[in-house]
């Protein structure tokens, strides 16, 4: 491989590991810090008036994102590698100024190689961010759904761009 060849690969991963490594590292601060502060169960409310919309509760989960299909651990690892490795495997083939699906995937590698952390790990990830009645998550799972929302976003920001020919708007015929 040429060095200039190498060198723009090293930089366009260097963007992927930088997003990616920062939610790891967000990730497993706020679950060790949920993890020595408060008993499994336990919930911690800054501010009471908060209580019936957001607080935080020590929770584990062997299950998907959200608490979905409890008891898969050892499918969700093997999924979060092989999704991590298609991702990075991917990642070169985007273009330099999708900088929107470059960024949701840098969130949803991070977000995957974060819970994939506590499962290999702890065998169960820890959950701490309790919404109203919505299921206890973490910065994990929130970095892959905002990853997924940010490719839906970009999707539908290409298909008005360029939208698909119709017969009233036909494809431009190319010799």
């Amino acid at each position: 491989m040429p060095t200039s060849s190498r060198a723009t690969l090293v930089r366009t991963y260097a963007i992927l590991t930088a997003i990616a490594g920062a939610i790891v590292l967000l990730d497993q601060y706020t679950k060790h810090l949920v993890r020595t502060r408060l008993a499994l169960g336990e919930v911690w409310m800054p501010l009471e008036w908060l209580a019936p919309y957001v607080r935080i509760v020590h929770w584990t989960n062997t299950g998907a994102a959200f608490g979905l299909f409890q008891n898969g651990g050892m499918i969700f690892t093997v999924l979060a590698i092989i999704v991590s490795g298609a991702i990075i495997y991917y990642y070169r083939n985007v273009e330099r100024a999708s900088w929107l699906i470059r960024f949701a995937l840098g969130l949803q590698l991070g977000g995957a190689l974060g819970n994939l952390i506590d499962r290999l790990t702890r065998g169960t990830v820890t959950d701490f961010v309790s919404v109203g009645t919505f299921p206890v998550f973490n910065v994990a799972d929130s970095s892959i759904s905002v990853g997924v929302a940010l490719l839906l976003v970009d999707m539908l920001i290409e298909q008005r761009r360029h939208p698909a020919p119709t017969e009233e708007n036909p494809a431009p015929h190319t010799p």
